[in-house]
């Protein structure tokens, strides 16, 4: 925080932010006649909402003391935002204003006694985020005198013109307020100056244990070695050490250098003839020697080449922090004493966080084949060049052709390019807007975006308004990014490239939806994908209402919301994110297992708007299955936590790599993770959620029992763990087995045996054919908690005519036929023999046999299960784990509580708040944990779920709270519980409250398919938020849950921002209990609750009318 005086002499300590849309009373209520004189009226919500940056200063105590925002246009109907260069340039003395370094004013309020502290405090907060910009003008066609305050950083533009436009014109430049550092070669009598900066900022031994190292490193500058110190006042603030001596060898060897030429400077010398043009293909042909090149000179058909570095490398950079973002003035300096390259590089470690200089520059990606333990950046020449960004235009075809040729999408581009040139429009009529940025008059990228016609759709199906609010946005302000191309050379121009899309094109949104590789329409040519992730924000789905559409008639949503679009990840770049910049994690971080536990702390990371995390991997047996779904598979139960559908719309695959493989080895001391196949994986932050897996029948060799050599397993053994075993059983099926007369035998005790059994029924296998084998069940331990279910379950078995036996245990002989023709099973009396077609095993759930052997070789302790704090740590701190994999620790004394007590997606949640902390530098710093703080176990409290299709065609949902014991659920028949149907009748419904009368378990049968997200969405509700519940079934007045839930008022329940409205209804009714301790009853009537209540009701049901139409609104009645 920083310090201001008022005028009368008090100081307040004070930081700058971004505006918040809650700080809108506030500023409301700063707003003075004087403000309204010059910026007009001013609506605050529409103003943040369009603004290109918002910022408020705001004291200790969160007390707004200024704001002001700031657009890249004008303010008011003064001219339109696209013509705004030239009228100023016309009319002003303002030729250096450009749309990359100039803002324009649009709001400034202020306490008046702060008024001029303030001024000045947030114009050198803006020129310090905004490292390009140069001058802040105001504009105003209102012709208010400015207040003071203003008139302190803003001078009068000078006029050129008579007569002139009917406005009053000022401008504030950097200069005045946040100057450029002053950079020049370094000096030995600079050494106290900067080693006093050096010991505050970093921890280098080099330069902590030789006190001249500094002084012998400016001493021994050379033509290949350059120091330079950059100063404010004359005083060296900042140091740069940078070398033409770089490995150029070592740089291929990890990093993919291709596109910029290797950092080589490929001089062609002079030949007998001239070579041939090569066509495309030989080109990329030509590429691949530049990789490897290391001779200084390489012989080609076409003549020799000249291949020497085009790069300088930073070996050393420091800057005080209260000038750190000026860290980019050094580069210009660097090039001019540096002028035969093009290229400064800069290699940082992968853990060491991304300081503000290296936001100029591009991270180029590692090699696919290698993960280095250092990340590289680049800063091109051509990034000092101005950039400037237009509509496209006829001339500009042949420059995007060239920049699009080798493309594969880049046909597409191009069409769609003719057809902006020849309608404005798409095939299909919608308007197209296209736009290209420029340097120097070279095309550097394209980008062509399409009125969105879906914005409806994606406000129901998406969290826009995380990030907007949708209201004070117009229709034909959206807009999707349907083509995006950008050189590489050019990464730095994409913020202002998006940024001046939506200036030109008068829109406000940017949306770019991105479909799974499956579904992936060939028509959006997008490259590079990353340099547009790094200006979007990931917009997370929405859960969805299952409505009862015939019921509800004309009062359902509109089709175009309730009919399903193919899924897909949705990113959004609005205005006001475009100055936004993100923070840079490139830890890599590295998953193993694409579990619930494991899927979940993925999503969480992939979601933070402000993190981009570049280096995230997914270890995982067979990659990422999300092209096939649990209910077309079918074989085992469900937890209902990621469906196909659920992890299409999330960003995976543009945002972490998948190794498809199974983990064989830790090698904690390199920090590699071992694959199969030989492959290894690299970590900074290792992840461990591979869960529990049921564990095919150990076949070894009789003559050999002690050895480690696992037999081959027979061809008709399937051990199902995954949709991909249970898709691989499925086919075989289809094709081996269902024709032919042989026993299926599915072994094991758990609800996926009998969901196994309900697929083979339904693949047309009879039931006489089908052996259901049951181990003896652990104590405490059932398939069903409801013994409705069980009978249900087994009347089914009956009827179909499956057999079924009970405490059975398989028994080994040492043979190993392929395939199995029988099988025998140890029983309370005789021997089990069973004829064998199939053998399905679903037993002995444990951890991975190749999982425990990476655990024990790597000595990380192990009791059972992987051993874990309450903090996730492992024995060694670079090793997180989560999810059934995991038991704690005993000091913790909670041998009842696992992980495999709580909800899986809730304890990734966890895990990834956790790891956040190290990254995030809005939360608080993880502290130095107590031991008692290791020892005190998370309890969690969402909801287990279980669920699946089961014999009978019964479909099947069982939700219960946490529960310390392995039982499923309360009992059915109890205090608390509500029942309605019979199992007999397929309409079986049970569910049970707390002593607080909130839902704390429920149970459905039922032969029709089950509102999934409806039911789900009934865990821990209030029975009187759900029309009286308990009362009303006390009366008899609900002979059928299914059909009560199915009722149109339960809707707005189902709704996933219900529970938002519950807040503010807890809220309502904590400031009405507190309110009757200190008023008069009469003053603070339950009316008056009433009232308020009633109020926010409406205000929810109108806010979100869109998803519920069926309730009435003010006036409708």
């Amino acid at each position: 925080m920083r310090t201001i005086t008022s005028c009368s002499g008090r100081e307040e300590a004070v930081s700058v932010r971004r505006t918040e849309s809650a700080d809108a009373q506030g500023i409301n209520s700063l707003i003075s006649p004087a403000a309204g004189a010059v910026f007009g009226r001013v609506n605050v919500i529409h103003l943040l909402e369009k603004a290109n940056l918002a910022v408020t200063l705001a004291n200790e105590r969160e007390g707004i003391l200024a704001h002001a925002s700031f657009f890249d246009h004008p303010v008011g109907d003064l001219v339109d935002q696209t013509r705004w260069e030239p009228f100023l340039q016309k009319y002003f003395s303002a030729e250096t204003c450009t749309p990359l370094n100039t803002l324009f004013l649009h709001l400034f309020v202020a306490e008046p006694d702060f008024a001029t502290a303030s001024a000045k405090e947030i114009m050198r907060a803006v020129f310090n985020a905004v490292p390009e910009l140069e001058h802040i003008c105001l504009l105003s066609p209102y012709g208010g005198a400015l207040e003071p305050a203003l008139e302190e950083v803003f001078d009068p533009l000078q006029r050129q013109t008579n007569p002139e436009p009917q406005c009053s014109a000022f401008i504030c430049h950097r200069e005045e307020l946040c100057p450029k550092l002053q950079v020049r070669p370094a000096r030995v009598e600079d050494h106290d100056d900067l080693m006093r900066i050096f010991l505050e900022q970093t921890k280098l031994l080099s330069v902590m244990e030789q006190p001249y190292f500094l002084a012998e490193l400016i001493q021994g500058q050379n033509k290949d070695n350059h120091c330079a110190v950059c100063e404010s006042d004359g005083v060296p603030v900042g140091f740069i050490s940078v070398t033409s001596d770089v490995d150029l060898k070592c740089l291929h060897d990890s990093f993919d250098l291709s596109e910029l030429d290797g950092l080589y400077k490929l001089d062609q010398m002079k030949s007998d003839e001239p070579a041939a043009q090569p066509d495309s293909r030989d080109q990329e042909e030509e590429e691949e020697p530049r990789k490897t090149q290391t001779k200084p000179e390489e012989e080609t058909e076409a003549g020799h080449f000249s291949a020497k570095s085009n790069a300088v490398c930073v070996q050393f950079f420091v800057i005080d922090k209260n000038y750190e973002t000026r860290s980019v003035d050094f580069i210009p300096y660097i090039f001019t004493v540096y002028p035969d390259v093009d290229f400064l590089i800069v290699t940082v470690p992968t853990l060491s966080p991304e300081f503000l200089l290296l936001q100029s520059f591009i991270r180029l990606p590692p090699c696919t084949t290698t993960s280095p333990p250092r990340e590289l950046y680049v800063f091109p020449r051509s990034a000092l060049r101005p950039v400037e960004v237009r509509p496209a235009v006829a001339a500009d075809r042949p420059a995007v052709s060239e920049l699009v040729n080798t493309l594969s999408l880049g046909e597409s581009l191009l069409q769609d390019l003719d057809h902006f040139y020849q309608t404005r429009g798409d095939q299909d009529g919608v308007p197209l807007q296209a736009f290209v940025a420029a340097v120097q008059g070279e095309v550097v990228g394209v980008l062509i975006i399409r009125d969105e016609q879906d914005i409806r759709y994606m406000c129901a199906r998406y969290n826009m308004e995380n990030f907007i609010y949708f209201s004070h946005h117009r229709r034909e302000e959206h807009a999707h990014i349907l083509h995006f191309v950008l050189a590489p050379s050019s990464q730095h121009c994409s913020r202002h490239l998006f940024k001046e899309a939506l200036r030109l094109g008068h829109k406000s949104c940017l949306f770019h939806r991105l479909y799974p590789p499956h579904l992936s329409p060939q028509n959006s040519c997008v490259h590079h994908l990353d340099f547009l992730l790094d200006c979007a924000v990931p917009v997370h789905p929405r859960r969805q209402i299952v409505f009862p559409l015939e019921e509800l008639g004309i009062n359902a949503p509109s089709r175009q919301i309730s009919e399903e679009q193919a899924p897909f990840a949705l990113s959004l770049v609005s205005r006001k994110l475009t100055l936004e910049p993100k923070v840079t994690v490139n830890a890599r971080i590295v998953v193993v297992g694409a579990s619930d536990t494991g899927l979940s702390f993925l999503e969480v990371l992939c979601f933070c708007p402000h993190l981009r995390f570049n280096s995230l991997t997914l270890v995982s047996t067979h990659g990422l299955l999300d092209d096939y779904d649990h209910e077309d598979v079918g074989f085992l139960s469900t937890r209902h936590a990621y469906s196909s559908r659920d992890l299409s719309q999330l960003p995976l695959h543009s945002c972490i790599s998948v190794v498809s493989g199974k983990m064989v080895g830790i090698d904690r001391k390199s920090k590699r993770v071992l694959v199969f196949g030989g492959v290894t994986v690299p970590y900074d932050h290792l992840v461990l959620c591979t869960g529990l897996q049921y564990q095919a029948p150990r076949l070894t060799d009789v003559n050999q029992p002690n050895s480690n050599i696992q037999l081959p397993v027979p061809s008709n053994l399937f051990t199902l763990n995954d949709l991909h075993d249970c898709m691989a059983a499925r086919r075989w099926l289809s094709t081996n087995f269902v024709e032919l007369e042989d026993n299926a035998i599915v072994y094991g005790n758990s609800l996926d045996v009998f969901t196994t059994v309900e697929t083979l029924l339904s693949l047309g296998i009879l039931g006489n054919r089908i052996h259901v084998v049951l181990t003896p069940p652990e104590p405490n331990v059932s398939c069903f908690s409801d013994p409705e279910v069980e009978k249900a379950v087994a009347t089914a078995l009956k009827k179909a005519k499956v057999q079924v036996h009970h405490h059975c245990l398989l028994a080994l002989n040492g043979e190993h036929p392929d395939p199995l023709t029988s099988v025998t099973f140890n029983t309370d009396a005789e021997p089990l023999l069973l004829q064998c077609g199939v053998f399905i095993n679903l037993s002995n759930k444990a951890v991975d046999s190749d999982v425990f052997r990476s655990i024990n070789s790597s000595f990380l302790v192990f009791d059972s299960r992987l051993v874990i704090d309450a903090t996730f740590h492992t024995s060694d701190p670079s090793i997180s784990a989560a999810g059934p994999l995991t038991i704690f620790s005993r000091s913790c004394y909670t041998d009842e509580w696992s992980h495999a007590s709580f909800d899986s997606k809730e304890v990734g949640r966890d895990l990834a708040a956790m790891l956040l902390r190290l990254f995030d530098p809005t939360l608080e710093p993880a502290g130095e944990a107590t031991p008692e703080t290791h020892r005190l176990v998370p309890l969690y409290k969402e909801a287990k779920i279980q669920g699946g299709k089961l014999p009978g065609g019964f479909h099947f949902l069982q939700v219960t709270k946490p529960s310390a014991t392995n039982l499923s659920g309360p009992p059915a028949k109890q205090d608390g519980s509500l029942v309605t149907g019979r199992v007999e009748t397929g309409n079986y419904f049970s569910l049970h409250l707390d002593c607080y009368e909130r839902v704390e378990a429920l149970t459905c049968l039922s032969l029709k398919p089950l509102p999934l997200s409806n039911y789900l969405s009934l865990y821990g509700k209030q029975q009187q938020l759900l029309g009286r519940l308990s009362s009303r079934y006390q009366q008899g007045l609900i002979p059928d849950l299914y059909s009560f839930f199915r009722q149109s008022w339960c809707l707005a329940v189902y709704h996933d921002r219900f529970s938002d409205f519950e807040q503010e209804l807890r809220q309502i009714t904590s400031n009405a209990h507190g309110a009757s301790h200190v008023l008069r009853r009469d003053r603070f009537s339950d009316a008056e609750v009433r009232a308020a209540v009633r109020s926010s009701a409406v205000r929810y049901l109108s806010y979100n009318r869109n998803l519920l139409p069926m309730f009435a609104g003010p006036g409708q009645l």
